[in-house]
């Protein structure tokens, strides 16, 4: 699952999402902001990655995929 926080997005709806995620055990890639860092710790940490850019969800998600790397 990714899960984006964001000046559009409605960020206790998206920690929501994020916290049934983990609480069910599923993959969590977590996507936001450098200033929504220190806010995110705890949500950060129970993420298996975390993402600034779509452009790095995307090449993550390549990478499980298909196992190709970016560049």
């Amino acid at each position: 699952m990714v899960v984006r926080f964001g000046e559009k997005y409605k960020q206790w709806n998206a920690a929501f999402d994020a916290g049934m995620a983990a609480a069910l055990g599923k993959s969590l890639i977590v996507l936001h902001g450098p200033d929504h860092q220190h806010a995110l710790k705890e949500v950060d940490a129970a993420a298996l990655a975390v993402a600034e850019t779509p452009a790095q969800v995307v090449d993550m998600l390549a990478y499980v995929e298909r196992g190709v790397l970016p560049g």
